[in-house]
């Protein structure tokens, strides 16, 4: 736990190193705030307030334990064996609805007991009068895939199932699955699996993908172009979650990171993730697909295409059988062409879809709403996301 603290809170901390040798892109929301990160402008405010700013990172990282109040009843419970943090409104309707929440971390970091992701799902519960459920999956190293999405599946079929409605008191008609960054590529594969099952007692009627990550082949996608250098997710970083997660060789980091793993796809999968046609023009904007040297080209390892790491990946068939979606993307994000590419292949599928597009978002800003640096868009795209529910669920 304390180690994983200490990660989150160096990732965190990571964009002020940052700072001080890049510029910001000019369309960050408030980028005076996200300057507070930078090197010379904590030096010049001295050192409380660089403490105080830690301070603020370290909180919203630690883990903090089920405290109820006199709006929610909260417990650390179970869902098929997995470790689940539970928000039950105490008034309200009796029947309620439910989400089901995967946390984000790169499949490595996060945790449900984390404070950042205890305030949204207090804030969700509250605002939709929904009981949450908010899931602690395995994580890497210890745990690798199909591990942590095999947790998801378990947690989302007793989310299903008619035992965890009436323990709960849930709307079997009125349920959600929904996560954020790896969370989100989560909630994205469990429901495509699920929806393809006719046995279960009853399917999601929306799935809510906040900022996901969905593909692993192309890491030169115009958003990895234009945003490898924004905090707080920067390129490499990305692909090292992924290597970890599909315990994949971490020296292949440059061959993926130049597409080299994936010069010679076929046509269909390739068409899968083709951001020069999926994702809008005025969002690519001038960016090309890099030119790859295919006689460097490095062997690509079957669980690169598995679509349950992968849900980018699936077939417009599986596509055409999941619920309704809300896609949330962040202009300076490298994986907003992961979401954007995901809406288009889903809507072409017959998906009713919703793209929730931030234009000064950038990746990480729902879920740290309460760093100061990510107050305004952050605060904007949480009640983007729970004002969604409301409506759809």
């Amino acid at each position: 736990g304390d180690m994983r603290l200490n990660v989150t809170a160096a990732v965190l901390l990571s964009a002020a190193a940052y700072y001080v040798y890049l510029p910001l892109p000019p369309g960050v929301c408030e980028p005076w705030k996200l300057m507070l990160l930078d090197g010379d402008v904590l030096h010049s405010l001295g050192v409380l307030h660089r403490v105080h700013l830690l301070n603020h990172v370290v909180s919203l990282v630690e883990e903090v334990p089920a405290r109820s109040c006199s709006a929610l009843h909260v417990t650390d419970s179970a869902l098929a064996g997995i470790p689940t943090r539970v928000y039950r409104p105490r008034a309200g309707q009796a029947l309620k609805r439910g989400v089901l929440y995967f946390h984000g971390g790169g499949w490595a970091l996060g945790s449900a007991r984390m404070r950042s992701y205890d305030l949204l799902c207090r804030k969700m519960a509250e605002d939709l009068d929904a009981v949450i459920m908010s899931v602690d999956y395995g994580l890497a190293p210890e745990s690798v895939f199909p591990a942590p999405y095999l947790d998801a599946l378990s947690a989302s079929r007793s989310f299903l199932s008619a035992d965890t409605w009436d323990r709960f008191g849930l709307d079997p008609n009125r349920l959600c699955i929904s996560g954020d960054s790896a969370g989100g590529n989560l909630a994205a594969a469990v429901t495509q699996t699920l929806s393809s099952d006719p046995s279960l007692p009853t399917q999601p009627r929306v799935q809510a993908l906040v900022y996901p990550v969905l593909q692993a082949l192309d890491f030169q996608t115009s958003s990895y172009q234009q945003n490898q250098a924004v905090p707080i997710l920067y390129r490499p970083v990305m692909a090292r979650f992924w290597l970890q997660y599909l315990d994949a060789d971490p020296l292949l980091e440059p061959s993926i990171l130049n597409n080299l793993h994936s010069c010679a796809l076929d046509p269909i999968t390739r068409s899968k993730i083709n951001w020069t046609v999926l994702v809008p023009a005025h969002i690519r904007k001038h960016y090309r697909p890099i030119a790859v040297d295919t006689s460097t080209g490095a062997e690509l390892a079957p669980v690169f295409l598995d679509v349950r790491a992968a849900p980018l990946l699936a077939d417009d068939v599986v596509l055409s059988r999941t619920p309704k979606a809300y896609i949330l993307t962040c202009e300076f994000d490298i994986l907003r062409d992961d979401g954007m590419m995901y809406a288009r292949r889903l809507r072409d599928a017959g998906v009713t879809v919703t793209s929730d597009h931030y234009d000064d978002g950038f990746h990480g800003c729902m879920v740290f709403a309460n760093l100061p640096m990510m107050s305004s868009v952050g605060r904007r795209s949480m009640e983007g996301f729970i004002r969604w529910l409301d409506q759809n669920l």
